[in-house]
């Protein structure tokens, strides 16, 4: 299962939210013209996924991957304080990757996500786990706000 967890984060959050910003700033990789303030979102965010991924592995006995999705309901972690940490995780890493470049398309690009990601997570991702895990995701949505903590 582990492979499958490191696969699954390579195929999507690798893909989403390191391969194509590598793509979009090519042209701009010069690192005399970089603003390294860019390192400090870019890293939380990395951070973040890394966690949200172990503890889909750990918590949730599965993968992010919609081809492997956890067995369990997973609560843990920043999952307790936000029900899409992986989003925010993701969006964190473009908008710093935007910054380190001073990159217009990689902003674009990262609000262009979030958008996407917001609409994925209503027609798809909260559906679906409301069908699988039922009075449990339930109880969680009361709990936990869809972005944002709770102040």
């Amino acid at each position: 299962m582990l492979w499958r967890a490191i696969f699954a984060f390579l195929a999507l959050p690798g893909i989403v939210a390191f391969a194509v910003p590598l793509v979009l700033a090519r042209s701009q990789l010069n690192p005399a013209q970089v603003w390294p303030i860019g390192l400090i979102p870019l890293i939380f965010g990395i951070i973040l996924l890394l966690y949200c991924v172990r503890e889909f592995y750990v918590a949730g006995r599965g993968t992010l991957a919609p081809w492997s999705p956890p067995r369990h309901l997973v609560t843990t972690g920043p999952y307790r304080y936000s029900r899409n940490p992986m989003y925010i995780g993701a969006g964190l890493s473009l908008a710093g990757a935007a910054l380190f470049y001073e990159s217009v398309p990689l902003l674009v690009y990262g609000v262009i996500f979030l958008l996407a990601s917001h609409l994925f997570v209503l027609s798809y991702e909260e559906p679906t786990l409301r069908r699988i895990f039922g009075s449990e995701y339930e109880a969680y949505c009361h709990r936990v706000r869809r972005w944002w903590p709770r102040v």
